[in-house]
This record gives structure tokens, C-alpha cells and sequence, in this order.
């Protein structure tokens, strides 16, 4: 049975990992993307018309909904790892093979987990910033 609960420990950790991992790759897509498409219009012409301007103003929106899901699942991510992590540290010792296992991995975790929170919020806060500064 250990072992049963083992492997399902270690599957949610790997979809944790994946579900992260998409997290970070769509929110940096999207601000890079974004970016792109809001400096393309803030530098072409007006002419009077705020079609730009609302285009502008509708893609910040979106960026700023994505950022914060994406933040928020990192934040979850974070914890659900943190409690994975601690449930195998916990089986390890009551099984006599902690030692294989370095505790200090969970600020690892963590350091790598904030890392990824700032490159999405810069990301994004640049794909929002540039375009109305190039307009």
C-alpha cells in the first residue's frame, strides 16, 4: 500500500510540475505577444480615432486577468508542492530512508517558485508599460 501512495505522491508532483510549467509559458507568451501588438498600434497612426486606444485599454485587461490567474496558480502551486513534499519526507522517515532526501530542496522549491512569479509580473508589466510609452 506504501507504495501505492508513494507513486500517487509523485504523479501529483509531476502534474503540479506540468500544470506550472504552463502557468509560467502561456503568461510570458501572451505579455511578449501582447507587447508586440500594442507597440504595433500605439506607433501607427491615429488620425482622432480611439479604435487604437480601446484596443490598447483591451489587451492591458486581459493581460492584467491572465497575470493575476497565473500568479494565483503558482501561489496554489507552490503550496500544493510544499504539502506533497512534506507528505514524502514524512513517508521517507517512517520508512528509514530520509536520509536520501535533502530537506533544504523546499527553499529551493521555493526560490525557484518566486522566480517564476517575477519574471511573469515583469513580463507583464512590461508588455502594459511600453506600448503607452512608445504612444
Amino acid at each position: 500500500m506504501i507504495e501505492r501512495v508513494h507513486e500517487h505522491l509523485l504523479n501529483e508532483l509531476s502534474t503540479n510540475t506540468k500544470t506550472d510549467t504552463v502557468f509560467v509559458l502561456a503568461s510570458i507568451a501572451l505579455n511578449l505577444i501582447t507587447l508586440g501588438i500594442n507597440s504595433g498600434v500605439s506607433s501607427g497612426r491615429n488620425n482622432g480615432d480611439n479604435t487604437a486606444t480601446i484596443v490598447m485599454f483591451t489587451f492591458v485587461a486581459l493581460l492584467i486577468v491572465v497575470n493575476v490567474v497565473a500568479e494565483i496558480g503558482l501561489i496554489r502551486g507552490r503550496q500544493t508542492r510544499v504539502k506533497l513534499l512534506n507528505g514524502l519526507l514524512k513517508m521517507y522517515q517512517d520508512q528509514g530512508v530520509a536520509g536520501y532526501y535533502d530537506p533544504s530542496l523546499l527553499g529551493d522549491y521555493r526560490v525557484r517558485y518566486n522566480l517564476f512569479m517575477l519574471v511573469v509580473l515583469f513580463t507583464g508589466l512590461i508588455g502594459m508599460i511600453i506600448p503607452f510609452i512608445i504612444r
